[in-house]
This record gives C-alpha cells, structure tokens and sequence, in this order.
C-alpha cells in the first residue's frame, strides 16, 4: 500500500479525501442539515472518483489490453454510476435522467472543448486520430437516437401509453447494450490497430500499483463512493431549493461536473502534453459509456431497485442539448485538427445549455 499512500501525498486533489469521513460524521451529527451535507458530499465525491481511477488504471496494467480495456470501459463511469442508482432507489427518476443528459453533454462538449482549448494555449495547433474520433461520435450519436426515440414517438402519438414507453425503452436498453458489446469488441479485438492512438488512457503512467493493494482500493472507493452518494441524494433538495436550483440542473451540471472530475484532470493533462488522442478519447469515450451502458443499465436495475420502472423519455430541452452536444462533436473532430479558438466555441455552446438550464428550468 505504500505507492497508494504516495499517490494521495503527492496529488493536492486527493487531499481532499479529508472530507469523506467529515461528511459521513456531518450526517451522523446534523442529518437535517441539508446544504451544508450536499457541498461536503461534493467535496468528497471528486476525490473519491480520482482515486477509483487510478485504481481501475492500475488494476487494468496488470489484465492485458482486452481484460483492462474492458475494465476500463465498464468502471470508467463508476461514479456516475452508483449516485444515479442511489437516486434511482429514492425514486428521484429527474435527478437520475439529468445525470445521464447532462453526463452526455458535459462529457462532450466541456470536456472536449476544455482540452482543446487548454492544449491549444500551449500548442498552435494538435491533431489527433480522427478516424477513432468519427467511430467514437457515430456511437454516440446512434445512442443519442435512440435516447430520443422513446420521448418522440411518445409525445407524437396520441395512442402511447405508460405501458408502452416502459416496453419501448427496456427493448432499446438491450439494443443499446449490444451495441457497445459490439463496439469493445471492434476497438479492442477485431480492429484494435486502428485505435491505438486513442486508447492510451487505458494505460496508468508510471509504475502501476501491486494488484491486491488495487483491488482493496477499488473495493473500499466503491463502498465509500455508494456511501457518500447516499448523503448527496438525500441532501440535493433541500440544498437546491437553498440554492435556487432544480434537481434537473444538479443533476445536469453539478452530478456530471463532480463525477466526471478525475477523467477530466487525465483529459486536460494529455492535451496540455500534446497528447491531444487521449484527452479526445477520454472524453467522447466517456459520453459513449454513458449514452449505451450507463443509461441501459439504468433502465434494467430500475425494474429491482426503483418504485417504478424507469424509461427513456427525457424532456425535450435534454433531448435537444444531446442532439446538438452529439452533432457539434461529429462536426469538430471531423477534420483532425484543433486550435485554442476550436474550444472557446465549443465551451460557448456548452455555457449556452448551462444558463439557459439554469434560467429556465424544465419542469416535470
């Protein structure tokens, strides 16, 4: 354990591991305290996620390509994961599809554009591999599809019942899934030459950790992670009537911002080194895992967790920013290249769902 005790000194933003048992403390003490348990629960959120991947990292160097690329792919969203479950269980089904909107976008547009624009303050301009980069946005746009499916034909039709949205969206989980089963196997079996360049982030830099000493942290993180997440579903309302936000727009941002914090330190790090395929593959990577298993995987569990079956009707301001989110992508890594400008644009669009998300709330 003694790298992993190295790994926590040496990294300010593990420091912050200090407020996981302050916050489970707070909730013991002070449970009614609403405001104050959800920023701490953030707080702790952040360093929890990083710390999980470095120990996915870890645990995937020492499985070989296939087993580790697969490790990767499946807890590389771990966190997400288990606060949208949590929710799920407390039938908080808004809280739940914002996160998973608002994972989508945020992975897209925020981190993408964040790391060109990091990058391209250090460089005058990068390029990345644009083949995996056009595979990686059509996934993500087959999965945007099939997220807007169930909330298009349901408002469409004057024959649509509950009963039939249910159907419709448990049969395109299982598509969904199938589809990024297929697609592990295109990238990491049948056709993975082709994505070297891109599947960098697979591999932990520098010495990985021993492999009990990752497992034991990937067991603990995750306990710690659901734990924690308990805290923050249970505190997201009456800290975001505190606060003037909806549990649309925490889910939406603040979920997705604080869960997706360790993969976006490892995005914004490789496009400040020039490794612009990492920072890319990250990130649209992460909206993938997202749109085809996160959001599948949801649907199923709902069925044994949540009072009522979940479906994949979101409402139409999250149906439009996936959309958009999927299109602007595809337009951006179309050619290959970037430049600081490429993601000011892409960052405006994003600022532009944020405060319009903030303004003007959906309701429902």
């Amino acid at each position: 354990m003694a790298r992993v005790w190295q790994a926590i000194r040496g990294s300010p933003l593990l420091w912050l591991l200090v407020f996981v048992p302050a916050v489970l403390l707070a909730e013991h003490l002070g449970p009614r305290s609403g405001t104050l348990l959800f920023v701490l629960s953030v707080l702790a959120i952040v360093p929890l996620a990083a710390l999980l991947s470095q120990a996915t990292e870890a645990v995937a160097a020492r499985t070989g390509d296939t087993v580790g690329g697969l490790l990767n792919a499946t807890l590389g969203n771990l966190t997400e994961l288990v606060i949208a479950l949590t929710a799920l269980a407390a039938g908080q089904m808004m809280l739940v599809k914002a996160s998973i909107a608002g994972a989508i976008v945020t992975n897209t547009l925020f981190m993408l554009g964040a790391s060109f624009l990091l990058g391209g303050l250090k460089h005058h301009t990068q390029e990345f591999n644009a083949g995996s980069a056009r595979l990686q946005a059509a996934q993500l746009f087959l999965a945007t599809i099939a997220l807007m499916v169930p909330s298009t034909v349901a408002s469409g039709s004057r024959a649509a019942d509950g009963a039939f949205a249910t159907q419709l969206s448990l049969a395109l989980a299982v598509l969904m899934m199938l589809v990024y089963l297929l697609g592990l196997l295109f990238t990491l079996k049948t056709h993975k030459e082709f994505f070297q360049a891109a599947a960098h982030h697979d591999a932990a830099e520098g010495e990985p950790w021993p492999l009990p000493a990752a497992l034991v942290v990937l067991a603990a993180v995750t306990v710690l992670v659901a734990l924690v997440s308990e805290v923050f579903v249970a505190s997201v309302e009456e800290a975001a009537r505190t606060m003037g936000m909806t549990d649309a727009f925490v889910g939406f941002i603040v979920v997705a911002l604080v869960g997706g914090a360790a993969e976006m330190a490892s995005a914004f790090s490789g496009a400040r080194r020039n490794r612009l395929d990492l920072s890319v593959g990250i990130a649209l990577g992460s909206a993938t895992q997202i749109a085809l298993f996160v959001a599948p995987v949801l649907v199923v569990a709902s069925y044994f967790v949540a009072p009522a079956p979940m479906t994949l009707e979101f409402w139409p301001g999250a149906v439009a920013m996936m959309l958009f989110a999927t299109l602007t992508a595809m337009m951006i890594c179309n050619g290959g290249r970037s430049a600081w400008f490429t993601g000011a644009l892409v960052l405006a669009v994003y600022l532009t769902f944020a405060i319009a998300l903030y303004l003007l709330p959906p309701q429902g």
